[in-house]
C-alpha cells in the first residue's frame, strides 16, 4: 500500500505545469463530449448555453440581457448571438412574454433530457479528482479567464 501512495504521489509532482494548450485540448475533449449529445437533440452548443442561461436566470431576461449575458461568457458575435436567439423562439424553446424571453415546457424537457445524459459522462470524466486539485484547477481557470477577458477588453477598445 505504501508504495502505491508513494508512486502515485510521486507522479502527481512529476506531472508537467498545465498551459494554454493542455486547457485548450481538455475544454475541446468534454465540448466535443457535449456537442455529441447536443447534436442527437438538434441543439448547438451555442443554443444549449443560451437555453442554460435562460433556464437559470433568477428573473425573465429580455433578449438584450440575454445577449449580453452570452456575449459575456462565449464571446461570440452579437449577429450569432441573435440569431440563436431567433433559432430557439423558432424551435419553441423559448418563448417571448412581453418584453421578455422565458423557456417554455418544451426548453425545459430539452434541457433535462440533455443533463441526464451528460450527467453522467461529466460523472465519469471529472469523477475520482481529489477535492484540493479541483480547487486548484479552479482558481487558475478564474485567474485565466479574468486576464483573458483585460486582454480581450484591451482589444476591443
Amino acid at each position: 500500500m505504501t508504495t502505491t501512495a508513494s508512486t502515485s504521489a510521486t507522479s502527481t509532482a512529476a506531472a508537467p505545469a498545465a498551459n494554454a494548450r493542455d486547457l485548450a485540448l481538455a475544454h475541446y475533449a468534454a465540448r466535443g463530449v457535449l456537442e455529441h449529445v447536443l447534436a442527437r437533440h438538434g441543439v448547438t452548443f451555442q443554443e444549449q448555453v443560451t437555453l442554460r442561461a435562460a433556464l437559470t436566470s433568477d428573473t425573465p431576461l429580455t433578449p438584450e440581457d440575454l445577449l449580453a449575458q452570452i456575449l459575456g461568457s462565449l464571446k461570440a458575435d452579437p449577429s450569432d448571438i441573435r440569431a440563436t436567439l431567433d433559432a430557439l423562439l423558432a424551435k419553441e424553446l423559448l418563448v417571448a412574454d412581453g418584453a421578455h424571453l422565458r423557456p417554455t415546457e418544451a426548453g425545459r424537457e430539452l434541457f433535462a433530457a440533455i443533463g441526464a445524459e451528460v450527467g453522467p459522462v461529466s460523472a465519469r470524466i471529472w469523477g475520482g479528482i481529489p477535492a484540493e486539485d479541483l480547487a486548484a484547477a479552479g482558481r487558475v481557470l478564474a485567474l485565466v479567464t479574468e486576464r483573458a477577458d483585460a486582454e480581450l477588453a484591451a482589444l476591443t477598445a
